[in-house]
């Protein structure tokens, strides 16, 4: 039998899993950990919570007030003597104040998010996520120093997101069970701003237009590559997504679409144009197209700017002269491609190495480039740590995932120090998973 000091059983180990992402993962992920030997349990805090959590028997329904919840969770971690929390994305407020609690009891915090150089990877953390990543305070140098001894191969990025239709199907059937029951947990207040009713509808709206958004997407990108104009690639995000509220120095949309539209409309030599790309998840919950057409006929561009809503990234990437963003993931993909990448807001790839500090007007006038050996040094230490291949949605995704990181949860080092002991989980090669 395996020592259980180099972490590869679980025994001794208690697991509390608050929200997840959509969908059976944390279901799944709970089943294996609790085959290693731990004790596992959910807090559960709607009714799309404990649809996808299958075991009644381990599943603790909260239905108390927003304001009793730490109170309540800190006498969950005393009464089952929990010894790490698990949980997806660190920044609603569930969440945050978990995070404080278990961090003065001690615990291991495990954090999932979508991963940093995704489609086809996922993060895994432990403490925090994105702003609060560890990446943030480490160096370029700290992670070539880390990579002395490795010698894995980098994959290319890939062209497309990957489980989008699954993603899309499960969180319309999350939703749906929230508001089916919302007698049974009156309390629950979600941390957005959209109650549960509206976020159905908008998944049902966003399924059912799928078709229409696929033709006028490859029409609008057919325009742009066919065009035969130098342009500039806008990644958008979803306003409400964390990075976004948490990272950033806007409070809405609207007021990054026109600093960049401002900025175009100054620095840009005359034949230049600038395609917004929406991220794949939008469904419209703010007027993002109409802003952008009524900004760039204020600023008399409204012949040099082009909407494309989601869909592939590569294509628009491979002609584009330089990218900008505010904190968006698809940004490693630009850095990846070598391209000139201006960011607002803080994000793990926000090193001096690879982004812009030009202003913006500058920026599009004339962009300085990366430093793309640095980064290709940057991609190679996430991929040795914290991105693990697969995804959260697709039966093929979670497949992959549970290959890898159920021993890298029960290991004592967290990932970034894992590769400097020389600890560090072996690397599956990237298959594709949706």
């Amino acid at each position: 039998m395996q020592r259980n000091d180099i972490g590869v059983t679980g025994e001794g180990r208690r697991f509390l899993f608050l929200q997840g992402p959509h969908g059976p993962w944390f279901n799944r992920l709970g089943r294996m950990l609790g085959e290693t030997g731990a004790q596992v349990w959910r807090v559960g805090f709607n009714a799309g919570d404990r649809f996808f959590w299958r075991d009644r028997s381990t599943y603790i329904p909260y239905r108390d007030s927003p304001d009793s919840w730490p109170e309540t969770l800190a006498g969950l971690i005393l009464a089952r003597q929990i010894t790490d929390i698990v949980l997806y994305g660190d920044t609603r407020p569930i969440h945050a104040q978990a995070i404080r609690i278990a961090r003065t009891a001690g615990l291991t915090v495990h954090v999932f998010e979508e991963g940093y150089l995704r489609p086809h990877w996922v993060t895994y953390e432990r403490g925090g996520s994105n702003g609060h990543s560890r990446l943030m305070q480490l160096s370029l140098a700290e992670m070539q120093h880390a990579l002395e001894q490795s010698d894995m191969d980098l994959p290319d990025a890939p062209a497309r997101w990957g489980d989008m239709r699954q993603h899309i199907f499960y969180g319309a059937l999350y939703h749906g069970f929230v508001m089916l029951g919302r007698r049974r947990y009156r309390n629950f207040r979600p941390h957005r701003a959209l109650t549960a009713v509206q976020e159905f509808r908008l998944y049902l709206r966003r399924l059912a237009l799928l078709p229409f958004h696929a033709l006028e997407r490859r029409l609008a990108t057919w325009r742009i590559r066919n065009g035969g104009f130098p342009y500039h690639l806008v990644l958008l995000q979803l306003e409400h997504d964390s990075s976004f509220r948490m990272h950033s120095p806007f409070a809405t949309m609207t007021e990054f679409l026109a600093l960049v539209m401002e900025g175009f409309a100054r620095g840009a030599p005359t034949h230049h144009h600038l395609v917004f790309k929406a991220h794949p998840l939008e469904d419209g919950r703010i007027p993002v197209a109409h802003e952008i057409t009524r900004l760039a006929a204020q600023h008399g561009v409204a012949d040099r700017v082009h909407f494309v809503r989601g869909g592939k990234l590569a294509p628009l990437l491979n002609d584009a002269r330089s990218a900008v963003t505010v904190n968006s993931t698809a940004g490693q993909q630009v850095l990846w491609r070598g391209l000139p990448l201006k960011t607002f807001g803080a994000a793990v790839y926000s090193k001096p190495e690879f982004v812009s500090s030009q202003s913006l007007p500058d920026f599009f006038r004339q962009p300085r480039r990366p430093d793309s050996r640095a980064y290709r040094d940057y991609r190679h230490y996430l991929l040795e740590t914290s991105q693990v291949p697969g995804g959260f949605y697709s039966t093929r995704g979670r497949r992959a995932l549970l290959r890898q990181v159920v021993d890298m949860m029960l290991a004592p080092e967290d990932p970034y120090d894992a590769l400097v002991s020389g600890n560090a989980a072996p690397r599956q090669q990237l298959r594709l998973v949706n």
